[in-house]
């Protein structure tokens, strides 16, 4: 059964039924025919955006099962069409599926920002098209597209897998993160000293800013000007193009401990001191707002908070509720087991049936060899060499050690390496790659075009052109990894949510890790369910001869910290 609902500009909202179109429903009138007809039937809900109507329906306790998210699916097929900067607007849609020109009234898709594109705030609808008219429309139109694709079947996968996350992102963002904010504040308090009014530095930082500038000589230096810092340097006959973390850590002279050290609280000062605590987190809980598919690759963003980055020192303050526990899931080593998968490298399966893919990749790669450093005092390190050895392969990498490890990683493992060099050169000619259920790369920038497309007038023009088109190369060859990695999770995200025990409920994603906080005595029971399904997720991916394990060891802890 499939119930097309949506909300309309005067009316309240719409549900169309396979027994009737009702309008003119208000919002609690709505929620009750959801709830019913979802108790009822368990129908593939069709939303014009998840993200628009969703909350509403969580916030009254009335959860979806399915759904599909047409602003989505709008995205997802204009990429694959090559039509990725033409609007996902429903007005959009509508259009395109009338055969009209389609307004410019949105965002394209992969911009980093989602507004509710599908209420009718903006360029409304032509005058007697209510919402969910336009929403059976622009499904029908869009699942004629998709019957008209080389894998249809590969691409509904995805729009389901993509839908769900959606939903699964509402929840989250509802439920939030177990946070204690007290235990925050003891830390900031711990490590920065008392709280300051807005725009003065901590008793730490004044502490440290003091240090630094001792080390210069008495010279008054400004830590978190990284002019300032160079220029200190400079004067003290030490060349730097910036004062990054990196660079610092190569260089002897008395200030660079501070300055690491001022760093390092300023950073945990500006992105979660006392007013990140005061806005995002609320009556216990860390509440981010996710943007599923919020960048270009299918990986998810969020609208500040900086979710996706919380720092190692903070994991301490996620904890899980008297009587619960959380079960911490993370993929181990997921991008190298994807790339594994899609290429059908037999020989690098192997490798990859280890849990620690990367120790076993160090016995294939070096096994025997006689070990020549690369520079003196090098101590032999065979997990980190072929650890290098694999993310050049995925990224594009041949500085340093870099290049001659890739050279071996082609070697043994052809099939593989071979994936990702015909990504690139795809790439750098200016195509378009997919990933596994079909996310497709973007064009390349008609600068980029400009730079690539002609003769060179000098050799500074085509050292340039070489330079652009290598690095469009790079962002190709590792496309087909990320994005086919983000296409598990999703898929990941969709089968764990469905088989959860209730009221077990996930609180946390980020690229290959998930969080649920479950009763205590269900623990057990959730950290298993979570290893079947990455299981039954890249079954569903890859099919059911794929050689490629995908271990997901879940771990119920009382904090997050202890997982790591």
């Amino acid at each position: 059964m499939q119930v097309i609902t949506g909300r309309e500009e005067d009316s309240g909202y719409t549900i169309d039924a396979p027994d009737g179109t009702r309008r003119g429903l208000s919002p609690a009138e709505w929620v009750a025919q959801v709830r019913e007809l979802e108790a009822a039937h368990s129908p593939r809900w069709v939303l014009p955006s998840v993200e628009s109507d969703y909350p509403v329906l969580v916030e009254a306790g009335v959860p979806l099962g399915r759904c599909h998210d047409l602003l989505l699916a709008e995205g997802l097929l204009l990429a694959c069409e090559e039509r990725e900067s033409e609007s996902r607007s429903l007005r959009a849609a509508w259009a395109r599926a009338q055969g009209e020109e389609p307004p410019d009234d949105g965002p394209a898709f992969g911009e980093e920002t989602q507004p509710t594109l599908f209420s009718p705030r903006g360029p409304g609808l032509p005058a007697g098209v209510t919402v969910a008219m336009a929403a059976r429309r622009v499904l029908a139109e869009q699942e004629k597209r998709i019957a008209g694709l080389g894998s249809p079947g590969r691409m509904r996968l995805l729009l389901a897998a993509e839908s769900a996350s959606a939903l699964a992102a509402v929840e989250m963002s509802a439920a939030g993160l177990p946070w204690r904010a007290d235990l925050h504040r003891e830390l900031l308090q711990e490590r920065l000293g008392a709280r300051v009014p807005a725009g003065q530095r901590p008793k730490a930082l004044v502490e440290l800013a003091a240090r630094i500038s001792v080390a210069f000589g008495g010279r008054e230096v400004n830590p978190d000007s990284s002019a300032s810092v160079v220029r200190a340097l400079a004067r003290e006959g030490i060349e730097v193009p910036a004062a990054r973390k990196y660079l610092l850590r190569e260089i002897d002279h008395p200030a660079v401990a501070p300055l690491l050290r001022y760093k390092e609280l300023s950073r945990l000062h500006s992105a979660n001191g006392w007013a990140w605590l005061d806005e995002w987190v609320t009556d216990g809980r860390f509440r981010p707002q996710y943007v599923v598919g919020g960048v270009v690759s299918g990986r998810w963003a969020t609208r500040g908070g900086g979710a996706l980055q919380i720092p190692k020192v903070l994991r301490t303050c996620v904890r899980a509720d008297p009587g619960w526990k959380l079960v911490v899931a993370d993929a181990a080593q997921l991008e190298p087991r994807v790339l594994t998968a899609l290429s059908g490298d037999r020989r690098l399966a192997e490798v990859a049936a280890a849990t620690d893919l990367y120790a076993r990749l160090a016995e294939a790669l070096f096994s025997g060899a006689r070990y020549v450093p690369l520079r003196p005092g090098d101590t032999r390190d065979d997990r980190s060499r072929a650890k290098i050895a694999m993310l050049s392969a995925m990224y594009g990498g041949t500085s340093g050690e870099a290049g001659p490890l890739l050279a071996l990683l082609r070697q043994r493992f052809p099939t593989a390496v071979s994936y990702v060099e015909h990504a690139a050169a795809a790439g750098e000619r200016g195509e378009r790659v997919r990933s596994r259920l079909g996310r497709t790369s973007p064009a390349p920038s008609a600068a980029w075009r400009a730079l690539t497309g002609g003769a060179a007038e000098d050799e500074v023009a085509e050292t340039r052109a070489r330079r652009a088109s290598r690095g469009w190369g790079r962002f190709t060859r590792n496309f087909v990894v990320q994005a086919s990695a983000a296409d598990l999770t999703a898929v990941l995200l969709a089968t764990l949510r469905r088989r959860l025990p209730a009221p077990a409920h996930l609180v946390f994603f980020l690229h290959d890790e998930v969080l649920v906080h479950t009763p205590a005595d269900l623990a057990g029971e959730v950290a298993a369910l979570v290893e079947d399904a990455v299981t039954e997720s890249a079954r569903l991916l890859f099919g059911e001869a794929c050689p490629v394990r995908f271990p997901m060891h879940a771990v119920p802890v009382d904090t997050y910290a202890e997982a790591k």
